[in-house]
């Protein structure tokens, strides 16, 4: 019964949180649609830069979280879920050719408003298991909202890519008032990791001759990997205990 209790308090707070969230950014919408055609004067490289500094400071509290998880996540200290962590901030021209595809004017305003990419963190990790225990370890975080999720494991992309996508809410503070950023966090494995190079290094930039075959190819290759996968985590066995 405690345990129930728990559950639908931790709802209620997530669903409030979520709210606020959504709501401040409805609210900012709604604003920049009062503006004859959400025209918006394109961004400087200084309103650019001044974009991305809320960004940086959620994506850095989001690492130092994650780098403690990894430590602790598991009961023996010495095994890690995660292989690496990568971050970045989304360049000037791709944030400007999203809004573009969105038709939405270039500018710092609707990029906070309609964009939830601005920062992202992927993490490689050694095993499926190892994914879905971070994803769940992340979620439990009291202060942090779950905005989006794509489970691309369990229901891969019709070209074969897998990978889970969530986007959480960090809280930003300022002097006076807090504020929640959107921070896009991507997991996968390391064969994931190795299919995806490889795919966008072949099939997705270079526009190769025969590229239908070679995206059946690819599918292929995904479906192999997986097996691999699933046979070296087998291997893995109890090994590792979850607390």
């Amino acid at each position: 019964m405690a345990d129930w209790k728990d559950r639908s308090r931790n709802r209620l707070k997530q669903s409030i949180k979520h709210e606020r969230f959504w709501g401040w950014r409805r609210k900012r919408r709604r604003l920049l649609c009062q503006i004859p055609d959400r025209k918006e004067k394109a961004m400087t490289n200084e309103q650019y830069y001044s974009l991305l500094e809320p960004y940086q400071n959620a994506c850095q509290m989001m690492l130092t979280r994650l780098e403690v998880l990894n430590h602790n996540l598991y009961a023996r200290d010495t095994v890690c879920p995660i292989h690496t962590m990568q971050h970045r901030m989304k360049e000037k021209n791709s944030i400007e050719k999203k809004l573009e595809k969105k038709h939405l004017s270039a500018g710092i305003a609707n990029a906070r408003a309609y964009l939830l990419d601005v920062a992202g963190i992927r993490i490689i990790c050694y095993f499926v298991s190892d994914i879905f225990h971070l994803v769940e370890a992340v979620k439990k975080q009291s202060d942090l909202i779950v905005i989006r999720e794509r489970d691309y494991i369990a229901n891969p992309k019709p070209n074969g890519y897998r990978s889970y996508h969530i986007v959480v809410g960090m809280p930003v503070y300022y002097r006076d008032a807090m504020e929640y950023f959107p921070v896009e966090i991507q997991l996968r494995t390391m064969a994931m990791d190795f299919w995806a190079s490889m795919e966008h290094r072949i099939c997705y930039k270079k526009n190769p001759v025969n590229e239908q075959k070679l995206r059946a190819e690819f599918e292929k290759y995904a479906g192999l990997l997986e097996k691999i996968e699933k046979e070296f985590e087998h291997y893995n066995g109890e090994s590792v205990t979850k607390e």
